[in-house]
């Protein structure tokens, strides 16, 4: 009799103990992100998987041994990224250098990676073997700087790539000076002969076996400017009527130092979007986003140890491991109402 009357009791206590335990389960979004390129650790808001990272990267990155940031002139090789200072050094590899030249070439960026991954302040275009014509020469010439006391000509005179570019007028033969006196300090006399007794010879020499002096070279380097990021953001290499370009970082601190040892590439500022991550991340998740809408998800990992922050509806948006209070009040109300279901109270 006991056990036929309390029979609904323990299976509404199984059902409640069943329903509780499903519930509680972790139904994580299971994150897929690959952490790193090579040496090159991947953390947001950028990522190689589609999914991963801030939307505003998405595609922006991709990864064969090395990792590139992909831009509509090429694939840049990532060399390293600073997540504390927000910064990341890029290497162009058609970019000309102080010991290598290499043919015409542009820097494009698209609109959103110019708007949220712009290169830095402190590095510096610098446009080589201009025409006399180019724009940035005349109408924009306010666009040309030199920066820490250097000038375009220490390019042409240090390094072994731009020297081609510097051409010379040839060995120039003795003339007299205005005063009267050749180069070599003589006069000439009436008779032709020079003052010391000498003659010229017809092969230039002079009679006494001397060979004139020395002639000057005289060379000409061609027009360059050192600017910023915003020129060739406008403006192309046919625009600007200049051949070649180089980039050099960290600019503000080569006073002093010569071309050979300058730091070349491309140095680029990013933000991180505030979107909680930082609690996503603190609870074992990844930032990501739904990859039709957008909207942002905390990504979970195998590993997880299912906090209270990773498994919730936050701000983030769904996290790794279940809210247990909230969860847990709608298993109790279900199975209060299996209860009183099976234990129907008599009418009074």
């Amino acid at each position: 009799m006991w056990w036929s009357q309390s029979k609904p009791l323990i299976t509404t206590v199984n059902l409640l103990l069943l329903s509780l335990h499903l519930h509680l389960l972790p139904t994580p979004t299971l994150s897929q992100c690959r952490t790193s390129c090579g040496p090159i650790p991947i953390h947001y808001p950028f990522a190689l998987d589609d999914g991963c990272g801030a939307p505003q990267f998405r595609h922006m990155f991709n990864c064969s041994t090395d990792l590139f940031f992909a831009t509509p002139s090429g694939n840049y090789k990532v060399q390293s990224i600073n997540y504390d200072k927000k910064t990341m050094v890029v290497y162009d590899p058609a970019m000309s250098t102080c010991s290598i030249l290499q043919p015409h070439h542009d820097f494009l960026m698209t609109p959103i990676q110019s708007a949220i991954i712009p290169p830095t302040s402190d590095t510096v275009f610098a446009l080589l073997n201009c025409s006399v014509d180019s724009p940035v020469l005349n109408h924009y010439k306010f666009l040309c700087f030199n920066f820490s006391g250097h000038s375009c000509d220490e390019l042409y005179d240090s390094c072994n790539a731009f020297r081609i570019f510097r051409s010379g007028s040839g060995l120039a033969t003795p003339t007299p000076s205005p005063g009267g006196f050749l180069t070599n300090g003589t006069i000439p006399s009436p008779g032709g002969f020079l003052t010391n007794g000498t003659t010229p010879s017809p092969g230039g020499f002079l009679t006494n076996g001397t060979p004139p002096p020395a002639a000057a070279t005289t060379t000409t380097s061609p027009p360059c400017c050192f600017t910023g990021y915003d020129t060739v953001k406008f403006m192309s290499m046919n625009i600007l009527d200049c051949t070649h370009y180089t980039s050099v970082t960290n600019t503000d601190g080569l006073k002093g130092l010569g071309p050979p040892d300058w730091v070349y590439g491309i140095k680029l500022s990013f933000a991180v979007p505030d979107t909680g991550c930082e609690r996503c991340a603190q609870s074992g998740g990844t930032c990501g986003f739904d990859t039709e809408t957008e909207g942002s998800l905390c990504l979970c990992s195998t590993s997880s140890n299912f906090t209270r922050q990773c498994g919730s509806f936050s701000a983030v948006g769904r996290d790794c491991s279940p809210n247990i209070p909230f969860q847990a009040f709608f298993v109790i109300l279900g199975a209060l109402l299996v209860f009183l279901h099976e234990f129907r109270m008599p009418n009074l």
